[in-house]
């Protein structure tokens, strides 16, 4: 779905009359999930999972990925051989998203290790979930064991990468995932365990809230799960590794501005010289 400064959409190679598309983006948002319900009630949501979501603000279009975008330029921080837990929400997405020709195992906290991508419809197996209740499917030579045996991988550091969502993180690589005060809450999950274990932890998070205020903050806001140990925050804006002098900017978005993703974060930014789009 791509809304572009000149005001059309381009989609599957068609591009729809001017009439169109000046309704389209005299009603951004509201047009925006019309097309994004469309797609996936007539099961053509494919476009979605390769390309960013483009969406027009007037004259200034503000451009960036969505959730599968998200997951798929996290899915390029894998190295083969890893053991990589994959967190609630977007997290979950990297598992379609392996680069060929390495081995990774994925492990889920209710105990099973070795999970491949979300099934198709004929595959589903209701007893095969994941830590998010989302139906899964499995790789060769999978295992299944109890939650105890599951944190105890966890706990004695044998995870080397941790993929989870984030409410909010700070420039220090603090980080809030479990708790929003005054909001019912099931209970902490694994994240405690694992922002404590695990050798690298990256966040997979939207870059603002619903009002539109910074999620990289100087400080979080909320009840914190972990101390310092988030290394690299990926957003629908960008790259973020994160330092002793804040959130260092390694790659935009495609069509995403420096000038922009400095008017979104809130905590300290650090760009040096030119910012490469990132590549998906």
């Amino acid at each position: 779905m791509i809304f572009g400064s000149d005001r059309f959409i381009k989609l599957s190679g068609l591009k729809l009359g001017q009439i169109v598309t000046k309704i389209i983006a005299s009603w951004v948002h509201l047009s925006t999930l019309i097309l994004y319900f469309f797609l996936h009630k007539f099961s053509i949501h494919f476009w979605f999972l390769s390309y960013p979501v483009y969406i027009c603000l007037g004259s200034n279009p503000t451009i960036m990925l969505d959730k599968f975008g998200i997951a798929k330029r996290i899915a390029k921080e894998l190295k083969d051989g890893y053991y990589v837990n994959l967190g609630i929400g977007i997290p979950t997405l990297v598992a379609n998203y392996v680069p060929e020709g390495i081995e990774v195992i994925l492990q889920s906290e209710n105990g099973l290790l070795g999970i491949g991508p979300f099934p198709f419809e004929e595959e589903v197996d209701a007893d095969l979930i994941n830590a998010g209740k989302q139906t899964v499917t499995t790789t060769k030579g999978s295992s299944f064991f109890d939650s105890a045996m599951s944190f105890g991988m966890i706990r004695s550091g044998r995870v080397d990468l941790t993929v989870l969502g984030a409410m909010e993180v700070a420039d220090n690589g603090d980080i809030a995932n479990w708790k929003i005060p005054g909001k019912m809450v099931k209970g902490m999950g694994g994240a405690m365990d694992l922002v404590a274990s695990a050798k690298n932890i990256i966040v997979a998070m939207q870059h603002v809230n619903k009002a539109g205020e910074s999620k990289l903050l100087s400080q979080c806001s909320l009840p914190i799960t972990g101390l310092g140990c988030v290394k690299k925050v990926v957003t629908e804006l960008g790259v973020f590794d994160i330092t002793e002098e804040g959130f260092v900017l390694l790659e935009r978005a495609p069509g995403v501005t420096v000038e922009y993703i400095k008017d979104k974060t809130a905590g300290r930014l650090v760009v040096r010289g030119e910012i490469p789009e990132m590549e998906l």
